[in-house]
């Protein structure tokens, strides 16, 4: 299981303090992997040993095992074209099973009785998912409306109720406008699903339900080479046919 994942399973028995420590290995992995105990513990301004009671608060025997799992995820250079297919491979089959394995009750439950359906992609990338999203409950007779911009988003706004259902799709969880429109859905109680990344984070904290998935990073060129990591989103689009096929499922139920 990767850090991020224990992270959201054990969420609620982690303080301010614990998340300051995650928050700080999160933006530095590739560096946290070779630091000492101290070393972390001086750059999160705690003690040693409150850094070992949050590793075992995800169910390490202490920082060293932590480390190791760290140490596990690094990204590494990939030079043999079978050997990219068989990580990639090994990938989309674990998420497969990992998603196929939860409740998206509460996620169907909102859109079953929602009267109105709304949806925002914070990006590019966000905005294919927001467009599956709408492909696949059109054939339930669900009809999303996207919102593309803040002024169309402030004045939808103010018809909203809780009787409508809001969809946000955001990868970090901590867009600015993402953040903002949450906060005034909340205000409003309107219902919000979010989607975002499997980490803790803001959106996800102000959402109704929160589905999440875990993208996986590919270095498939060389460490000379000036290039970005290949990153896939295919885990977005298992998620959102998961969720179509466990609505249908649920609706079925519901109607009989």
């Amino acid at each position: 299981m990767k850090l991020e994942e224990m992270i959201n399973k054990r969420k609620a028995s982690l303080n301010q303090t614990d998340m300051g420590i995650w928050k700080y290995i999160f933006n530095h992995k590739q560096k946290c992997r070779h630091m000492s105990i101290h070393d972390l513990a001086k750059e999160c301004c705690v003690s040693s040993t409150t850094v070992v009671r949050f590793a075992k608060k995800l169910s390490f025997d202490g920082f060293g095992d932590l480390k190791a799992v760290l140490k596990m995820e690094e990204e590494r250079n990939i030079g043999d074209e079978q050997d990219v297919l068989e990580a990639i491979t090994s990938f989309y089959q674990h998420s497969w099973k990992e998603i196929v394995k939860r409740n998206f009750d509460g996620a169907s439950r909102l859109m079953y009785g929602a009267k109105r359906v709304f949806a925002y992609a914070s990006g590019y990338v966000q905005s294919n998912v927001v467009q599956e999203i709408k492909r696949l409950f059109f054939f339930d007779d669900v009809l999303i409306y996207e919102v593309r911009g803040q002024e169309e988003f402030h004045s939808l706004a103010k018809m909203m109720t809780p009787d409508d259902l809001v969809i946000i799709v955001s990868l970090s969880g901590e867009t600015p406008m993402a953040v903002e429109f949450a906060q005034k859905l909340q205000l409003k109680d309107v219902p919000l699903i979010s989607i975002t990344r499997l980490h803790d984070n803001t959106l996800a904290g102000l959402s109704t339900e929160n589905l999440y998935v875990t993208p996986a990073t590919f270095q498939l060129y060389e460490a000379d080479e000036d290039k970005m990591p290949y990153q896939s989103m295919l885990p977005y689009f298992l998620l959102i046919e998961i969720w179509y096929v466990k609505y249908k499922l649920y609706r079925k139920n519901k109607i009989r």
